[in-house]
């Protein structure tokens, strides 16, 4: 008597899905492996969409990681597209599934159920949304019909709602395709997911390239022309922009539906709750990608992280478990991501300052703007680099970095920190990689960490960039021609007194009243700060990052 091999159950490719599907297979050579994806690609590269859109990525095909004809062939996997998962009977271990092609139903049964059913684009009910023109961007599909679109445009204007990172992509690469773009935002920020003064400079950078940009101003409506086709939008303020190509890059909402109707625990962040495991309420069914709730480092808790990465070691992990009954334990997830806006990258990993403010995390945070390798070596760039940390502890909780060159390097560094638990005292021990073409002795990231170690030990502490000025005694040490140049906002009655100064004039300030530093990036501030405070002056604060991110913040703000 012969037992039937175990069968697995997938749904959904793409990153998730395809990852267990394979992964499953690697591991268990005779199980029967089912995969359903009810579109017609069973696994491309999402994160290349825009760029094969604006003409980077030459070739379709190159986004296409993985056909069903090449998973069938290679893993002997049952790969069925155009097929959807309807319901899930869950005592019977059944799915419902209509095919597309066929236009008909079957059931489906299954020993171990892996669910990656992904993301979709959020789009509210407004007015004009169904005209043609308007766009989301998550599949193929769009993906064809944005090119199709991109390349018979007449009017070459575009209008992108949302700044995340679609957004942001879009914009760069339908630029970069010759059109008129404007970036519509309802935050009062570009990338909300970063701190304000952490975002400003790429204001700065979409304006370099005569990119139009309105934040504080959501969508109100999409204007349509005499055939029914887009030709602008309507924002809340009443700012009418033409535009015969609108993306809306809104954000994405958990697919959640099958799981709701089989009862299955959905979590405190909307997605579908699972174990170490990957492992749902039902613990024959798994959840990974973008629908699924992970182990959130930051904040210990479960939380939906819709990031490729997380999604492929996800699938992995889930893939092993459901046809071994064993793997390793998903590992603590912390959101690292970064985005290119022209000559500008920006990323983030784990908390900003205000998502632990949200969170209600005692949190502080240093910022130090330094060059990305030795200044003395051609090609050096300013990097802005800002960690938040615990106050108690020191470990880190997040870091955000923006700059033309050296962006990824530090926040992986910071984030494989954060993956053991790091402190910031762990940040300023670390043997990194030295040479005058790729950093430098002290690099960015050691800066940012003496900051901190100073502010943990009382050694100096440090006002908020963009922090009330009003009342303090607020000295700049720049030379007089910097603060002519480039005034410190918001800060009129700062006393300019040069740092090499300081020491023979501290008798013409007061030590009572609680003082401010302030230079061109805080490097200088820190050494007024220590003279002052060995001076006599009680209260002394550092200006993190200077003039220069107090300008920025008071700009954003």
């Amino acid at each position: 008597m012969t037992s039937n091999p175990l069968r697995i159950v997938i749904v959904g490719g793409v990153a998730g899905g395809a990852s267990a599907a394979t992964r499953a297979r690697r591991m268990n050579e005779s199980a029967e492996i089912i995969l359903l994806e009810k579109d017609d690609y069973v696994s491309f590269a999402n994160c290349g969409l825009p760029y094969y859109i604006g003409g980077e990525i030459a070739e379709r095909d190159k986004l296409l990681v993985a056909t069903a004809e090449f998973l069938c062939r290679r893993f002997k996997l049952d790969v069925r597209t155009r097929q959807e998962a309807r319901s899930i009977d869950c005592e019977a271990k059944k799915i419902d599934v209509f095919d597309h092609q066929r236009h008909e139903s079957y059931q489906l049964t299954y020993d171990k159920l892996i669910l990656a059913p992904g993301a979709a684009p959020l789009t509210p009910s407004l007015e004009g949304l169904t005209a043609s023109g308007v766009f989301t961007l998550r599949n193929m599909a769009d993906t064809d019909r944005i090119h199709a679109a991109v390349n018979n445009s007449q009017a070459k204007r575009a209008a992108i709602i949302g700044s995340g990172f679609i957004g942001l992509e879009m914009v760069e690469q339908l630029a970069r395709r010759g059109f008129q773009v404007a970036l519509a935002e309802l935050q009062p920020q570009i990338l909300p997911l970063l701190d304000p003064e952490m975002s400003q400079p790429l204001r700065d950078e979409l304006k370099a390239h005569d990119i139009s940009v309105h934040t504080g101003d959501g969508i109100q409506k999409v204007l349509t022309d005499s055939s029914g086709a887009a030709c602008g939008v309507q924002l809340a303020s009443g700012t009418v922009i033409d535009a015969d190509l609108v993306v809306l890059g809104l954000g994405v909402r958990a697919q959640t539906q099958l799981a709701v109707q089989a009862g299955l625990g959905i979590g405190a962040s909307g997605g579908i709750a699972t174990n170490a495991w990957l492992q749902t309420s039902d613990p024959d069914i798994y959840a990974v990608g973008d629908a699924a709730e992970y182990p959130y480092g930051p904040t210990q808790t479960q939380m939906r992280v819709a990031l490729a990465g997380p999604a492929n070691r996800a699938g992995r992990l889930a893939g092993e478990h459901a046809a071994t009954g064993k793997s390793a334990m998903m590992s603590p997830v912390f959101g690292t991501s970064i985005v290119r806006v022209f000559e500008l990258s920006a990323g983030i990993t784990g908390l900003s300052a205000a998502s632990a403010k949200r969170f209600g995390l005692a949190a502080r945070s240093v910022t130090v703007i330094a060059n990305h390798h030795a200044g003395y070596y051609p090609g050096a760039q300013p990097l802005t680099l800002k960690l938040t940390y615990a106050p108690d502890t020191g470990r880190i909780l997040g870091a955000q970095a923006i700059g033309r060159e050296g962006v990824d390097k530090r926040l992986d560094v910071i984030a494989t920190a954060m993956a053991f638990r790091g402190t910031v005292r762990d940040l300023a021990g670390l043997d990194l990689a030295y040479a005058p073409p790729f950093g430098s002795a002290k690099d960015p990231i050691h800066q940012a960490a003496f900051a901190a170690c100073n502010q943990l030990d009382g050694i100096e502490d440090f006002a908020e960039a963009d922090a009330d000025l009003g009342g303090m005694q607020v000295i700049d040490v720049r030379n007089a021609g910097e603060v002519r140049d480039r005034p410190l906002k918001s800060a009129p009655h700062a006393i300019n007194i040069p740092l090499d100064e300081l020491r023979v004039r501290c008798n013409e300030l007061d030590p009572t009243i609680p003082t401010v530093v302030s230079c061109g990036v805080g490097v200088r501030g820190h050494v007024a700060a220590r003279i002052l405070k060995q001076t006599g002056f009680a209260d002394v604060k550092n200006l993190t990052g200077g003039a220069t991110l107090r300008n920025r913040a008071v700009q954003e703000r």
